[in-house]
């Protein structure tokens, strides 16, 4: 953290700008090195975030480099709150390297990958959600991502979890003045600790249940199209992408290898994975075409099964069905070929149970309808998950208006979050029925003399205290707690 990193932050390839950013304590000074203003200008006297117009040259030589814009962004009021120094060359890949290697010879060291955003994490700047989160703007693949990704970058998550976690902080410094201050006159009101217990339970809940929509957002539904071979499969992706991305022809076995490609369906990013038709394989190549198919419906999270609707059902068209089920995949049964008259109805009973709808994709009927019934499978567990209008399947995405800083978007997130559920549950079924009184001990029903220790209560509440704040990356310590306790409670006075 002590020495000045440089890089090239802009993406690699041809461009009409590419950025060269310094961070770390001699970035001003490397400046003044390699920056030549014709106006006279030293970057070190400059104001800051300033753009100022000069040259990159090489000091041994005197050899201009590049024509630039150099901006000095002097801390705290920086992305690492560390000096910031901003090289806007053009975008050539020669020009850029040859400014970096300038930077890296007078002082500075190549960056690692992150390290920019690690050092605003560790310097206070943002914390570990909004580090999260830059990537997640960077890789967003629909608005809606765009937006969760900006909220949690400016804080959102961090406030949800730090409002529960001072909640509990807020429980743990009673608890534990009690523990070590028996004698104080502390408590002058019942707790309700398990009404606050169970409230904390259920924040949790709805936390960690709205880990299923955040993924969706930010990674998107793995969505496979399957079915027996010249049935469609390659011309429906290539309808539902509005492209000709797959060979189609009417020879069956065409596709030997899947496709993938990623399509936005009312705000929701889906890998669509169009696959080798299920058969008997020909030869080699095609059997190993039908085992990758195999393997990606095994992995898929929903599954577009395609039929032909103007042939009777096979024994291929059955078996594929009945390992969707078997499985209990998200299925859309897609009955193609409309145009040619249909054997086979949505209706039929071999489909019951599973939503089902009849297209064609020669002549691009029912592409559109295809796409809302796509929506409303890929967010039915999506109801009901948050107080902020949720209220069913098939609402456009954008009407959701969901609470964004109420949506968890990693594993890592869902992990701790479960980790303090299941600490809340623990602790609460030790307490239900249980009141504390005005005494700070936990009592249970009239007539019982089971009691629960408070040093178990302020486990519980460590263990989960200390989850939350896993998740946004800071600690609640001992000395915390000791001043919570002195400054809340006055006590030694």
């Amino acid at each position: 953290m002590g020495d000045t990193i440089s890089a090239i932050s802009t993406p690699p390839g041809e461009g009409g700008i590419g950025i060269v950013r310094l961070s770390g304590p001699s970035a001003i000074k490397i400046a003044d090195m390699i920056f030549y203003s014709p106006r006279g200008i030293k970057p070190s006297l400059g104001q800051s975030h300033r753009l100022y117009y000069g040259f990159i040259i090489d000091p041994e030589t005197g050899e201009k480099i590049d024509e630039v814009l150099l901006a000095v962004m002097r801390a705290p009021y920086t992305y690492t709150r560390e000096d910031v120094v901003e090289i806007n060359c053009h975008g050539g890949y020669i020009v850029l390297k040859r400014v970096l290697e300038i930077t890296l010879r007078y002082g500075a060291r190549l960056a690692m990958p992150g390290e920019f955003t690690m050092r605003a994490f560790l310097n206070g700047r943002i914390d570990l959600t909004q580090a999260e989160a830059v990537i997640d703007l960077i890789k967003a693949k629909t608005e809606e991502a765009e937006r969760l990704a900006i909220e949690h970058a400016s804080g959102s998550l961090r406030r949800v979890v730090e409002d529960i976690s001072g909640g509990l902080q807020d429980l743990l410094v009673e608890v534990e003045a009690y523990i070590d201050f028996p004698e104080e006159d502390i408590f002058h009101s019942p707790l309700n600790l398990t009404e606050r217990i169970k409230e904390f339970h259920e924040r949790l809940r709805e936390l960690s249940r709205s880990f299923y929509q955040g993924r969706v957002l930010r990674e998107g539904l793995t969505t496979v199209i399957a079915g027996r071979p010249n049935v469609g499969k390659s011309s429906l992706l290539n309808a539902l992408l509005g492209t000709d991305r797959a060979i189609v022809t009417d020879i069956p076995g065409t596709t030997r290898d899947i496709i993938e490609e990623v399509i936005n369906v009312k705000g929701i990013p889906l890998r669509l994975i169009d696959t080798a038709g299920i058969r008997e394989a020909k030869d080699i190549v095609e059997a190993e075409g039908i085992r990758r198919t195999e393997a990606a419906i095994e992995r898929a999270e929903m599954t577009l099964f395609v039929i032909d609707g103007s042939q009777s059902i096979t024994f291929y068209d059955i078996s594929i069905l009945e390992r969707l089920k078997e499985k209990k995949k998200r299925t859309i049964v897609v009955i193609n070929k409309k145009d040619l008259g249909l054997v086979i109805k949505k209706e039929h009973e071999i489909f019951k149970g599973l939503p089902a709808i009849e297209i064609s994709v020669l002549k691009g009927e029912g592409i559109t309808e295809l796409k809302e019934l796509i929506f409303s499978v890929a967010t039915e567990d999506m109801a009901n998950l948050t107080t902020s209008g949720v209220n069913g399947v098939g609402n456009s995405w954008r009407g959701l208006e969901a609470p964004y800083g109420s949506i968890i978007t990693r594993q890592r997130h869902k992990v701790l979050i479960d980790e303090a559920l299941q600490a809340m549950e623990e602790l609460y079924s030790l307490l239900n029925p249980h009141a504390m009184n005005i005494n700070g001990e936990v009592i249970v029903a009239e007539g019982s003399s089971t009691s629960v220790p408070t040093e178990l209560i302020a486990f519980f509440l460590r263990k989960a205290l200390n989850s939350l704040n896993q998740i946004i990356g800071i600690e609640f310590s001992e000395e915390d707690l000791l001043q919570r306790i002195f400054s809340e409670f006055c006590i030694g006075k």
